[in-house]
């Protein structure tokens, strides 16, 4: 067991880079044997023309057989100069991220630079943000990559020869400063090994492997180009395969080495500061799957998430007793403070997130606009609210329900919670039939009553109102999404063609790099059941019905996303309510809870 310092850093390290460069040279192994089955016609080639020409191998048959080798050595040769140049020129997939230059963070740049001298391994040569809880250096050499470096970063193309530091921005708004540092320490490390020209060769070549696979799928390719790319894609992920293995091994290598340089930075720190990474990827994701994304699907995107992450980590905090004490830390110095202008570099890795985990545009718009966290409640949970209320009654008035309590439904009648009830609710009889007379005569061991397969499928289902409407829900919010994409994507065609008209404008957001590929790039969840989705509309119009005759208020769960305020409290006790309705058809929980809390279900609610 090595210990912080001293000799069993150094024979951990050195036999992390050791075994690094052996894999790389393993990976270029690879690459050498395609270059020499490449070159394996031309060679034989040559020497039947030697033989030739020194008498050895004379006659019509020799002839013959260098003609043939020589037509598949040029066919060989002209196949790998192909495959060659397009895995050079193929582009990398690039993380989405937002740069940040030095003169907007330049304690930032000073801190990563200090670690780095600590180290004794080479500065990165630029900090990027990512909307993840994840810090890794990334290889920007690839010509596309220095070119944008350089718009950005107004620096020569030399500069881009180190990797870049990509840190994930919830660090630095929950972290302090010691910690962010103790974080990066192993990171940074990593500039040591990936310098060696071995490890750097072997990395080109993977990523351009890699690259080589996507070029098929780059839009605007006529069918002969096309057919050639998949060709190359082939051989590329061939020798992908004959590599993987010790790509992975010498990625681990060099993780390893950066570790055990690292050790003797910050250690006693970087314990805790482990602590927060795994606290504030949980925050992150109930922040953006309970809180982000019921905003983004009103078309507004929180400007703020990573100062949200803040209150949503408190919280988690407060709640979760493993968490007690880690709020404490807040009195230090945050890990923002080391930039210059927080609230903008806030806004620009917000507006990112809202793009790759819901495809949202890349700008603001009249259909796509920021939302404060004051404004929250009253912008994007009650307008959330009065619209999945006023889809449901859509819904329910296209299948001819009438409201129950007025009779058939007029053009007076207003949307009201008793005509949802009457529809979902199954009367007693129908959930608890009497025994027929067959089934009282019937003898408790007959065997065909307990094996056949079909006397628990043909059971009658708990709810079919509540599955047609269900069904008839799902219908409509897909045709509203794909009339959202088909918004989404004539925007984006008609700023293409602006950017195209006009490639010497200026972005909005021009630090903003990537992403690679359609949006999103990673959804949140999953497609939700008819049934999931007709829960989440019934709460929703009991919270309007709360709103409007129970003097409740719409308010924001750090955690939990939307929330009732009924007397100054969340009212946490409504879902399995709603669910008794839905599922069962059983309104008696639900009445029971409207009548403790003053809701008139009678009452016409206000939708949008």
């Amino acid at each position: 067991m090595y210990g912080v310092s001293g000799t069993g850093a150094v024979v951990g390290e050195e036999w992390g880079a050791r075994a690094a460069r052996s894999r790389a040279l393993a990976v270029l192994r690879v690459r050498g044997r395609a270059l020499g089955l490449a070159v394996l016609p031309a060679a034989v080639a040559v020497v039947l023309y030697a033989g030739g020409v020194t008498g050895h191998f004379t006659g019509s048959g020799w002839d013959t057989a260098r003609w043939v080798v020589t037509v598949l050595a040029v066919l060989v040769l002209l196949a790998a100069t192909a495959v060659a140049l397009v895995v050079a020129r193929a582009r990398p997939a690039a993380t989405p991220t937002v740069e940040l230059s030095e003169t907007a963070a330049p304690d930032l740049y000073r801190l990563v630079r200090d670690l780095a001298d600590r180290l004794d391994v080479p500065a990165p040569s630029a900090i990027a943000l990512t909307p993840d809880c994840d810090s890794w250096l990334e290889d920007r050499t690839h010509r596309a990559h220095r070119a944008h470096h350089k718009q950005v970063h107004r620096t020569s193309d030399s500069a881009g020869a180190a990797p870049v530091l990509v840190i994930g921005s919830p660090f630095l708004w929950w972290m302090r400063v010691a910690e962010l540092r103790a974080v990066l320490a192993p990171v940074v490390a990593g500039t040591g090994p990936a310098a060696h020209p071995d490890i750097a060769a072997a990395r080109r070549f993977v990523r351009g492997l890699d690259a080589a696979v996507a070029v098929p799928e780059t839009p605007g390719l006529d069918p002969f180009r096309r057919l050639g790319a998949h060709g190359v894609g082939q051989v590329a992920r061939v020798l992908l395969r004959a590599c993987r293995g010790h790509a992975g091994e010498m990625e681990r290598g060099v993780a390893a080495a950066g570790s055990e340089r690292a050790q003797a930075v910050d250690y006693g720190v970087r314990i805790v500061a482990q602590e927060q990474v795994g606290l504030a990827y949980a925050g992150w994701d109930r922040l953006l799957t309970r809180v982000a994304l019921p905003a983004w699907r009103m078309g507004r995107w929180p400007a703020k998430l990573d100062a949200g992450v803040v209150s949503a980590l408190t919280e988690l905090s407060r709640r979760d007793r493993l968490a007690d004490g880690f709020s404490s830390r807040l009195g230090e110095r945050p890990a923002c403070d080391l930039l210059e202008e927080p609230g903008a570099v806030d806004e620009a890795t917000s507006l990112l997130a809202a793009r790759l985990f819901h495809g949202g545009p890349a700008e603001a718009g009249p259909d796509w606009s920021p939302v404060e966290w004051s404004q929250y409640p009253e912008e994007v949970v009650d307008r959330k609210w009065r619209t999945d209320a006023a889809r449901l009654h859509e819904v329910l008035d296209r299948l001819g329900v009438a409201d129950s309590a007025a009779g058939p439904s007029t053009a007076a009648d207003g949307p009201t919670l008793t005509r949802v009830m009457a529809h979902l609710s199954v009367a007693p009889s129908a959930k608890e039939q009497p025994p027929t007379p067959a089934d009282a005569h019937a003898p408790d061991d007959d065997p065909e009553a307990v094996d056949d397969p079909s006397a628990v499928d043909d059971e009658p289902q708990a709810n079919p109102a509540a599955d047609a409407l269900a069904g008839a829900l799902s219908a409509l919010l897909a045709r509203e999404e794909a009339a959202r994409e088909a918004r989404a994507a004539a925007t984006a065609a008609e700023s293409a063609k602006t950017a195209a008209a006009a490639p010497s404008a200026a972005t909005p957001h021009p630090a903003v790099s990537g992403p690679d590929g359609p949006l999103p790039l990673f959804p949140l969840q999953p497609p939700r059941t008819g049934r999931d989705l007709l829960a989440d509309h019934v709460t929703a119009m009991v919270c309007c019905a709360a709103v409007d005759t129970a003097e409740a208020v719409p308010g924001l769960d750090w955690l939990d996303g939307p929330a009732l305020i009924v007397g100054g409290e969340r009212a946490s006790d409504l879902g399995p309510r709603v669910l008794a309705l839905v599922e069962d058809g059983d309104p008696e929980p639900l009445r029971a809870w409207l009548a403790r809390t003053g809701v008139r279900p009678e009452k016409p609610v206000r939708l949008v």
